[in-house]
């Protein structure tokens, strides 16, 4: 979000959340992109804030209170307060718990258990949700679109669109099982806490193998994850790399440096396997 709406979105949130009863003397922006994060003190509130009809807050909240229900390590709602989404000065704000954090990262061993136990809650959850094609068909409105992506070169245009649709139909002809998957499991939906690792942000979800929720991790995590069909993993993992570019050249885009990382990503398309994990391009490219 830009600075003013910034301003605008922890007003609406700090207003929120005092009119229910919590305390709030101060907010901290922990993250900024599309939608904001909040750390509401001395509540200890994690608040999570969007422009409405830009969230899909309402299917987050229904997932979470089953992901609980089933003990999946998932974060939890704000229990002093209605599970509901909360509207003010046109944005769309939920409240959770906030967890303080406990080690720096999450151990590759921790992290693979813990991503395998959310699969295992995922799959006795009931919740309608996409299939990962339909997130590749986004990417492709973006990249068939040049108004909506104005700076992306013809050539990087067509090349993309192509390994975009080339992959979507060789992951599909696998025909590998599928569950409810969290969509974006990278370590930065990952928090570590005194509880254990527990995931975050889940407006990404969709349906398909757990290979894609895997082409998101680092590659150490994936070495402890059971059962890992390795060839539909790097099939998931250019496809992802992919489907990042794609965004990235979103003119609507506020990730940080986001054209550059762009460039990077349709550069490693074109050299080709083997495919690194987005932690490795991330530290590649110092961002």
């Amino acid at each position: 979000m830009e600075k003013p709406a910034v301003t605008r979105a922890i007003a609406a949130a700090t207003s929120i959340a005092t009119g229910l009863g919590l305390p709030v003397s101060d907010a901290t922006v922990l993250h900024n992109s599309n939608k904001l994060a909040l750390r509401l003190v001395p509540a200890e509130v994690f608040a999570r804030v969007a422009p409405v009809g830009e969230e899909v807050a309402e299917f987050e909240i229904e997932l979470a209170q089953q992901l609980a229900a089933a003990g999946a390590p998932a974060a939890a709602l704000e229990p002093r307060v209605d599970p509901v989404v909360y509207q003010r000065d046109g944005f769309a704000v939920t409240l959770w718990t906030y967890y303080e954090p406990a080690n720096p990262d999450v151990l590759p061993r921790d992290f693979a258990d813990a991503l395998e136990r959310l699969h295992v809650g995922m799959r006795i959850v009931s919740v309608t949700s996409p299939r990962f094609t339909d997130r590749v068909a986004e990417a492709l409105e973006i990249v068939a679109d040049p108004v909506r992506s104005p700076e992306l070169a013809d050539g990087d245009r067509t090349f993309l669109g192509n390994r975009l649709n080339s992959l979507r139909q060789t992951i599909d002809t696998r025909g590998a099982a599928e569950q409810l998957l969290h969509g974006e499991p990278h370590p930065g939906n990952v928090l570590s806490t005194v509880q254990g690792p527990l995931f975050i942000d889940f407006e990404t979800c969709c349906r398909g193998p757990v290979e894609f929720d895997l082409a998101h991790v680092p590659e150490a995590v994936c070495e402890y994850y059971p059962g890992v069909d390795k060839d539909l993993l790097d099939d998931c993992r250019e496809l992802v790399i992919a489907m990042v570019a794609a965004w990235r050249w979103d003119r609507a885009d506020e990730f940080p440096n986001g054209r550059r990382f762009g460039l990077e990503l349709v550069r490693l398309l074109r050299e080709g396997a083997p495919w690194p994990t987005l932690d490795q391009i991330t530290t590649r490219l110092g961002l």
